[in-house]
């Protein structure tokens, strides 16, 4: 059994024990997180939403916490001497999925 789960403007597909990162939740870790936007559920009987499944949810544990890899932003104008250089860790939330109802 999977589900099409919509959370920080991305959809993700997730099944019972899958790792996901999504975009920074505020919750600690360890904490119990439901997402309540379900676009799908799909296995022995497939239900889709329009937009949203009724009643269904799905359970997470936050396991972690974090930021991702530092992104480089290099830009300059030819000939004009002009350079700036940025960069870009967006954080994320580690959450391992517990179960699927609906």
């Amino acid at each position: 059994m999977y589900a099409i789960i919509t959370t920080g403007g991305k959809q993700y597909k997730v099944a019972e024990g899958d790792a996901i990162y999504v975009e920074k939740l505020n919750a600690a870790e360890g904490e119990k997180v439901t997402f309540d936007q379900v676009v799908m559920i799909g296995g022995d009987s497939t239900k889709i939403g329009n937009p949203l499944v009724d009643g269904a949810s799905v359970t997470g544990t936050v396991e972690k916490q974090g930021r991702e890899k530092k992104v480089t932003i290099f830009r300059y104008k030819a000939k004009k001497g002009s350079r700036s250089k940025k960069g870009h860790r967006q954080p994320y939330t580690k959450v391992v999925i517990d179960s699927i109802k609906g």
